[in-house]
């Protein structure tokens, strides 16, 4: 395989910024077994690296990988255990997209052999690039924040009855960062009078923020969910909205600098 899996840029401050969605590729042995809805990417969570562009500056380090959510999911327990008991979630290797419509016919869909591959291949080097780059911060600082960075269209019936509020935070109900942590984060959105938040609501953290979070080791994990209302428009095909965007970047800069303040 001669693309990287993952592109990571190491900052010099205790905050990773992880990006498990923002994926494009697929592999042409995976799309030539796929429908052609596969090709447009529309869960994607798409332009998050440009949204965020200026944290490279606050000296962040930054992990985007390079393959699609279709592929596999970065944000799911490699078992494919489902973190929303009892919810309709999409799984490990997706077989549809949130809006229901199948990425495989009939017959095509990832057996359990082909699920582990794409694991071995796409999933754990993410994982293992993520891990080592938190040892590293943590041993530079005694702390790290893991910013789980995510956006999804503002309607998506499938999971969540009308429209979600543009900032969702996810700290497992604070079980993932230090008490406290999520309601300053909470907070901070209020002061603009423009956006809308909620804290562990439909979205309390991914895999990512649950199996590393671990607030006793001074390792602190928040999910935001960014309502794509916010920066892009929401059809395809899905451009990036500059003035939008140049609203909500100062309120995301504002939360990256809170939470490292809540944790120094």
């Amino acid at each position: 395989m001669n693309t990287p899996v993952f592109s990571l840029h190491q900052g010099s401050i205790p905050l990773l910024i992880s990006m498990p969605h923002v994926g494009t590729e697929i592999p042409a042995d995976i799309l030539a077994q796929m429908e052609p809805v596969a090709q447009h990417l529309d869960d994607t969570d798409w332009h998050l690296p440009r949204l965020y562009d200026f944290a490279i500056g606050m000296g962040a380090s930054v992990l985007i990988p390079t393959y699609s959510r279709y592929v596999v999911d970065l944000n799911r327990p490699s078992d494919n255990a489902n973190l929303y008991p009892g919810q309709d979630t999409t799984s490990l290797c997706p077989v549809d997209t949130f809006h229901k419509a199948p990425l495989y016919a009939t017959g095509n869909q990832p057996t359990e052999a082909e699920i582990q591959r794409r694991v071995g291949l796409y999933w754990q080097p993410y994982h293992q690039a993520l891990q080592q780059e938190v040892a590293r911060l943590k041993a530079l600082h005694g702390r790290v924040c893991i910013w789980e960075a995510h956006s999804i269209l503002s309607h998506v019936p499938r999971f969540f009855e009308g429209q979600l509020p543009d900032f969702n935070f996810g700290t497992l109900n604070g079980n993932t960062c230090k008490p406290g942590l999520g309601e300053a984060l909470l907070d901070v959105v209020s002061r603009y009078p423009a956006y809308t938040g909620v804290l562990n609501g439909r979205f309390k953290g991914g895999q990512i923020t649950r199996a590393y979070g671990k607030p006793d080791e001074d390792i602190h994990s928040i999910q935001l969910e960014l309502s794509q209302a916010t920066y892009m428009q929401e059809s395809r095909p899905y451009p990036y909205l500059d003035e939008k965007a140049s609203q909500v970047q100062p309120v995301i800069q504002d939360l990256l600098t809170t939470c490292l303040q809540q944790l120094a």
